[in-house]
């Protein structure tokens, strides 16, 4: 797929995901197999621009083209002063976030709460697209299917986003006010692809290479877009990838292949977080892990107490490599099925 001057290798997207899709977890989805990864949201708000919070979610050190970051806001001179912000520090593809259900955006009338104000909406995306053009850097756009069952209105703001200039549109199979209740429907996203000529990606319950495939074929969707399913299995995108390719499914992958990418995960974290802030925010991905992995029965929540209890680096490497070594010991041959399980 071509988005703006960049050619994606694959059509698998990492989903962007407040306090996950942080640039270590980025860059290890994309070394195992995703195309295309979008930043956390980052905020449009002036004041917060230089926060410690913010400077980190703006940190692309080391991670491969494109970089694209995702902007969220209400005021559409403000949304656009916050793209050239993140163009001026790297950002190769701005995408706008109204998609995000979480309340504290949408008291805000941020997020997928712009989808009830179609003119505020389209005003945003025009004001972004403007301060986008003279650089050469795209604009895409993330929204839900509408705001709520009764009002399900992103086909309406997908032709005027396109007539706009947005380049791509990402839509998750929901309204805002589902949440992530239910399943996502994907009709929404196929009478859409239909409609439109720019590349659609579909998003939503995505999580496994079967529902992929699905996906893919109901919709007619350019690419999908895999969100919580990556948490603690990001290997979900090379399985998926060799799926799609084979009709055959990737035996797991060992754990001391696991081992690897999760240290090499963690030493990227805490360099970008430091060791206070970096031993703590790191404990919901291992706790991730260990629910991924198939391990003893009790075994992952004995791992989640010994990580949690760990205040240093040090101590937090310790734990997870004598775990791993021991799991690994006792292992017999991964199974598809027991992998399955535990996911």
């Amino acid at each position: 797929m071509q988005l703006g001057a960049f050619t994606l290798p694959n059509a698998l997207f990492v989903a962007p995901m407040a306090g996950v899709t942080d640039r270590p977890f980025r860059k290890l989805c994309k070394r195992l197999g995703a195309g295309y990864a979008v930043s956390e949201m980052v905020t449009s708000r002036p004041d917060l621009q230089d926060s410690l919070k913010t400077s980190r979610r703006a940190n692309h050190e080391g991670e491969a083209s494109p970089i694209a970051v995702q902007i969220a806001g209400t005021d559409a001179p403000m949304m656009a002063d916050a793209a050239r912000y993140n163009i001026d520090r790297g950002a190769q593809i701005i995408d706008i976030n109204m998609g995000c259900p979480a309340k504290k955006v949408c008291n805000k009338w941020a997020g997928s709460a712009l989808m009830q104000d179609e003119a505020l909406a389209i005003s945003i995306v025009e004001a972004v697209v403007a301060a986008c053009e003279p650089h050469g850097v795209p604009v895409t756009l993330k929204m839900r299917t509408g705001w709520c069952a009764g009002v399900r209105n992103a086909p309406t703001l997908a032709l005027a986003a396109e007539a706009a200039g947005v380049r791509m549109l990402t839509v998750h199979g929901r309204t805002r006010e589902q949440g992530y209740k239910g399943q996502a429907e994907h009709d929404t996203v196929a009478h859409i692809k239909s409609r439109v000529r720019i590349p659609v990606v579909a998003n939503g319950d995505i999580d496994s290479p079967e529902q992929a495939r699905e996906v893919l074929r109901r919709t007619g969707a350019d690419a999908i877009m895999v969100g919580r399913a990556a948490q603690g299995r990001p290997w979900i995108f090379r399985e998926i990838a060799h799926f799609l390719a084979t009709g055959e499914h990737l035996p797991p992958p060992a754990l001391q292949e696991v081992r690897h990418w999760l240290l090499d995960h963690l030493h990227d974290h805490y360099d970008l977080y430091g060791e206070f802030t970096g031993v703590r925010s790191a404990r919901k991905h291992l706790g991730w892990y260990a629910q991924s992995l198939p391990l003893p029965p009790g075994a992952a929540a004995l791992f989640r107490s010994r990580v949690n209890a760990a205040t240093s680096i040090d101590a937090q490497l310790r734990c997870v490599s004598e775990s791993l070594d021991e799991w690994s010991s006792q292992a017999t041959t991964p199974s598809r099925d027991n992998w399955k399980l535990a996911a």
